[in-house]
C-alpha cells in the first residue's frame, strides 16, 4: 500500500495505551501474550486440520480456513505492538506505521464481515437446498466468494485509510487508544473532516450492513426451512450445521453494535478501549474455540489427527506458528 503524502507536521504518533499504572503492565503483558498464543495456535491449527483431513475438504471448512487466516491477520496487526508497549514502555509509532496498522486492521476486519456473509450463504444452500448443494457451492463459486471477500475488505480499507491520511495532523500526536483506530485519529486532524467522515461512514456502513443483510436473509430462510421439517431429529441436525457459524456471527456483530450503535453520550474512552480489546484480541481467539468445541466434524478430525500422524503435522505447524511471534513483533517494531 502506498501511503499518500500530505503536508502534515506530524511524523509519528504516541499511543496512550490501555493504562499508565506500572503495576498492571506485566500482568496485562502476560494475559495478552497468552491470548495471542491461543489465537495463533488455534487459527493455524484450524488451517492445518482443514488442509490435512480429507473429510474437511468442503466449502464450509474452506471458508473457515480463510476466516482463521483473517483472524490471525488482524490480531497480529494490533496485539504484538500492544505487547511491545507493555513490556518496553515504547508507545511511539511512526506515521507510516500508524497508517499501515490502520489499513491492515480495517482490511482484515472488513474481510471477516464479508467472509461471514459467504459462510451464511453456504449454510443456506446446505439447509434449504441440500439436494443441489454440490452444484451450487462448487469450488469455483467458493473461490469467487472468498476472493470477493478479500477484494471488498482491502478496497474498503484503502478508501477509508486513503481519505483519513490525506488529512493534516498538526494539533497533537497523542492517540488516545492502544492502536491506530479511525475515530481517535480523526480527532487529531486540523483539516476539515466533514467529507472524510461522510466517506468513512458510508463505506464503513456498507461493509458492515450489506454482509449483515445477507446473513439475516440467509438465516431467515434457514429458520423457515427448519420449521417445515417435521421430525425433531431433522430439525436438530439442520440447526447443528449452523450453530458454530451463528455463534461466531453473534459475537462479531454483537460487539460492533455495542461499540458503534449506542448514543454518543454513553461513550467513554475506557469502555471503548475494553470493547476494542474484545474485538481486536479476544474474538480472533474465540472463533477457533467455537468451531472446535461446537462442531463434531472438527472434534472427530482432531481425534483422528491425535491418533495418527496428523498430531505430528499439527505439532509442527503449531511450533512454526509460535516461532513466527518474534518475526511478527520485529515487523511491528520496524513499522513503529
Amino acid at each position: 500500500m502506498t501511503i499518500m503524502e500530505n503536508q502534515s507536521e506530524v511524523n509519528e504518533f504516541i499511543l496512550v495505551g490501555l493504562t499508565d499504572a506500572p503495576e498492571l503492565q506485566i500482568p496485562l503483558f502476560i494475559i495478552f501474550t497468552l491470548i495471542y498464543l491461543i489465537t495463533l495456535v488455534g487459527n493455524v491449527g484450524i488451517i492445518a486440520l482443514s488442509s490435512w483431513e480429507s473429510s474437511l475438504h468442503t466449502p464450509m471448512y474452506f471458508f473457515l480456513s480463510n476466516l482463521s487466516l483473517v483472524d490471525f491477520g488482524y490480531s497480529s496487526t494490533v496485539t504484538p505492538k500492544v505487547m511491545s508497549g507493555l513490556l518496553t514502555g515504547d508507545k511511539i509509532i511512526s506515521y507510516n506505521g500508524c497508517a499501515s496498522q490502520s489499513f491492515f486492521f480495517g482490511a482484515f476486519a472488513a474481510t471477516e464481515s464479508f467472509l461471514l456473509a459467504s459462510m451464511a450463504y453456504d449454510r443456506h444452500a446446505a439447509v434449504c437446498k441440500p439436494l443441489h448443494y454440490t452444484t451450487i457451492m462448487t469450488s469455483t463459486v467458493c473461490a469467487y466468494l472468498a476472493s470477493g471477500s478479500y477484494i471488498c475488505g482491502f478496497l474498503t480499507s484503502s478508501i477509508v485509510v486513503g481519505n483519513m491520511f490525506n488529512l493534516s495532523f498538526c494539533r497533537s500526536n497523542v492517540v488516545h487508544h492502544f492502536f491506530c483506530d479511525v475515530s481517535p485519529l480523526l480527532v487529531l486532524s486540523c483539516s476539515e473532516i466533514y467529507i472524510t467522515e461522510t466517506v468513512i461512514f458510508t463505506i464503513g456502513s456498507f461493509s458492515a450492513l450489506f454482509p449483515f443483510l445477507v446473513i439475516f436473509t440467509s438465516y431467515l430462510l434457514i429458520f423457515i426451512t427448519i420449521l417445515n421439517i417435521h421430525s425433531a431429529e431433522g430439525r436438530q441436525k439442520a440447526f447443528s450445521t449452523c450453530a458454530s457459524h451463528l455463534t461466531a456471527v453473534s459475537i462479531f456483530y454483537g460487539t460492533i453494535i455495542f461499540m458503534y450503535f449506542q448514543p454518543s453520550s454513553s461513550h467513554s474512552m475506557d469502555s471503548d478501549k475494553m470493547v476494542s480489546v474484545f474485538y481486536t484480541m479476544v474474538i480472533p481467539m474465540l472463533n477457533p474455540l467455537v468451531y472446535s468445541l461446537r462442531n463434531k466434524e472438527v472434534k472427530n478430525a482432531l481425534r483422528k489427527a491425535i491418533k495418527g500422524q496428523g498430531l505430528y503435522s499439527l505439532g509442527l505447524v503449531s511450533i512454526t506458528g509460535l516461532c513466527l511471534i518474534p518475526y511478527v513483533t520485529s515487523y511491528i517494531k520496524e513499522l513503529s
